[in-house]
């Protein structure tokens, strides 16, 4: 049994349109995984580390596409990056339309990982979720619906507090595009998640539990403390951070290329590392 649950979640664009076999089957995230493990040396071996995989659900039909206009269109590789990353995000919403299941499909799959990590780690250990670009919202939304359940029933919806995201510690969502979506609601009516960590133990709930990475040069990362006034207010009461990093190389880190850099960057791992250091130490050291 570990101690520590790491959920990882990817964002928008092409990641595949075959979902590995097992949450803990690693893909897009290894590079981060071994840099984590690096920094953390022993410690690592304390850490469930799963993955939500949901790419596949859109990705099949969007490269079905893509061939069959390939012989009348041009600038076919930015097309498909238009395509996966737009399309991605036009297709997750919450709709009543029965023939749209897209939503569901990938909060199935968070839930899945969510299963898995308390079979990792039992039902009431510490989780953080690391969050990239529209995985970070997809988080959000999760979040928000698993809270709003337990206000309109009075519990949660599994017997697990780790499936009900009641031991999520921190988040950390680096290109994240929240501020994207919000736009069709007044700003003082747009709500952020309150803190979920509500089964932890006072000393794993860490003041600032939500850290949002971004880089200037990414278009498609963002900071939230200016989404509104409870976005605010939760920044101001140090719940947030919005931090400005720099992520990528010499090809990457000075233009929007920036958005797919942040799994390898130091910026990133090592803010991840930190906050399970602290989940291990039980020590809020987040300022």
């Amino acid at each position: 049994m570990k101690d520590i649950g790491v959920l990882v979640i990817h964002g928008m664009g092409s990641q595949g349109r075959v979902a590995p076999p097992r949450t803990d089957t690693l893909s897009y995230s290894k590079d981060m995984h071994g840099r984590v493990g690096a920094f953390l040396g022993a410690t690592m071996d304390r850490i469930a580390w799963r993955e939500v995989f949901w790419a596949d659900v859109l990705q099949s039909r969007q490269e079905a596409y893509l061939k069959a206009i390939k012989r009348r269109t041009d600038f076919d590789a930015l097309r498909g990056f238009v395509m996966c990353n737009l399309s991605d995000a036009a297709s997750y919403r919450p709709t009543s339309d029965q023939n749209d299941k897209t939503y569901e499909l990938i909060h199935q799959r968070v839930d899945q990982t969510l299963a898995d990590l308390a079979d990792d780690v039992g039902p009431d250990a510490p989780i953080l979720i690391v969050a990239h670009s529209l995985g970070g919202h997809i988080m959000s939304n999760f979040i928000y619906d698993q809270q709003a359940h337990h206000r309109r029933m009075g519990q949660g919806r599994f017997a697990a507090a780790v499936q009900n995201t009641q031991t999520v510690a921190g988040l950390i969502t680096f290109g994240c595009n929240i501020p994207v979506f919000v736009f069709a609601y007044p700003a003082k009516d747009v709500m952020p998640i309150a803190f979920p960590g509500t089964a932890l133990a006072p000393a794993l709930r860490f003041k600032t539990w939500w850290y949002n990475l971004y880089d200037r040069d990414d278009v498609l990362g963002f900071p939230l403390k200016n989404i509104g006034p409870k976005y605010e207010a939760l920044h101001d009461a140090k719940g947030l951070r919005d931090v400005p990093v720099n992520a990528g190389g010499f090809l990457t880190s000075w233009n929007p290329a920036s958005h797919n850099a942040y799994w390898k960057d130091e910026d990133v791992y090592k803010p991840v590392g930190r906050f399970i250091q602290n989940l291990g130490h039980g020590v809020d050291a987040t300022g």
